[in-house]
């Protein structure tokens, strides 16, 4: 990470969901991992499957996706009020907490509503969020994928896009490392989250993120953009 992130946030955690689908309104968290940073390094981590509500299963394109299954969930899994206390504890303490996922924009409209449904959606209201998908999109061209990601930073050795979320997680750690070595802006990305040129947003807005449509060609970067 950047010393000018460091600066403004004593703690980054860096967290990836897998879910049932990609309807926020009626697909749930399945999975949660998050790694939590220091500035002298990992504090904390939580890798969790949450159990699905009683009678529903999962899709078989999300089990041949994840290699989850509905005896893993059954065996393995959590109650979410277990998960939501484990991501708790991630940002204790913290004065000034940074969130940061890859395409945060999926993964935090899912963790909101994870966490409203326990009784925990304060827990957003504190930290600042970077999404990593931002960053790269600026970066490097289209394909956007954290595959292509840890393949054109070179980290194949080092990190696996394995839809496993503290696999992900893991991953996305080692990528935002390189792309700070690689330039030293990330914290001009803090809040601010591309969008489709065509398309435009997916999914709820979230109030405190400035969304900008990011173009493919690359000319300049999204902070410098109007």
């Amino acid at each position: 990470m950047t010393k000018e992130l460091w600066s403004r946030f004593d703690r980054i955690v860096i967290f990836d969901t897998e879910t049932t689908g990609i309807d926020f309104d009626t697909d749930r968290i399945i999975e949660l991992g998050a790694v939590a940073l220091e500035e002298g390094g990992e504090r904390d981590s939580l890798n969790c499957l949450i159990h699905l509500p009683s009678g529903r299963k999962l899709p078989p394109f999300i089990v041949n996706l994840t290699g989850i299954t509905d005896e893993a969930l059954a065996e393995r899994g959590v109650e979410g009020s277990e998960a939501a206390a484990g991501f708790s504890r991630l940002l204790e303490g913290a004065e000034q907490p940074l969130l940061v996922a890859y395409n945060a924009q999926f993964d935090l409209n899912f963790l909101y509503w994870f966490l409203k449904e326990q009784g925990r959606a304060e827990l957003l209201r504190l930290p600042c969020f970077l999404d990593a998908l931002t960053v790269y999109r600026d970066r490097r061209d289209y394909p956007h994928k954290l595959c292509n990601a840890i393949e054109a930073y070179g980290l194949e050795e080092e990190a696996v896009n394995s839809h496993r979320a503290v696999d992900d997680a893991r991953a996305t750690v080692r990528l935002m490392e390189k792309m700070a070595e690689e330039k030293d802006d990330l914290h001009r990305y803090v809040g601010l989250f591309g969008v489709h040129p065509k398309y435009g947003l997916s999914g709820r807005r979230i109030s405190s993120i400035t969304y900008r449509p990011q173009p493919y060609q690359r000319s300049i970067p999204l902070y410098e953009r109007k």
